[in-house]
């Protein structure tokens, strides 16, 4: 078994629905429940494997938790002024 994935456009729906019927004894279809709670789950998915990729490459660079924090506070403060 494979799985796919498909955009259908909406004024097609219809139609494919009624021809999956017609095949359901080959095909399996089962929502995504991930796609029920958050619908960009798989774009923000793709860009945060990306954003790893590019850390583990040195194409981007990490700083230490310390050092966020102390930008933040910085921030924060010249905020306030």
């Amino acid at each position: 078994m494979q799985t796919v994935t498909l955009q259908v456009n909406d004024n097609f729906m219809q139609e494919f629905l009624n021809y999956i019927n017609h095949q359901k004894e080959h095909i399996h279809i089962e929502n995504d429940s991930n796609l029920a709670y958050d619908p960009y789950f798989y774009e923000r998915q793709k860009k945060l494997h990306q954003t790893r990729d590019d850390i583990k490459s040195g194409k981007i660079e990490m700083i230490e938790n310390d050092e966020f924090w102390d930008d933040m506070d910085a921030y924060v403060e010249s905020l306030q002024k």
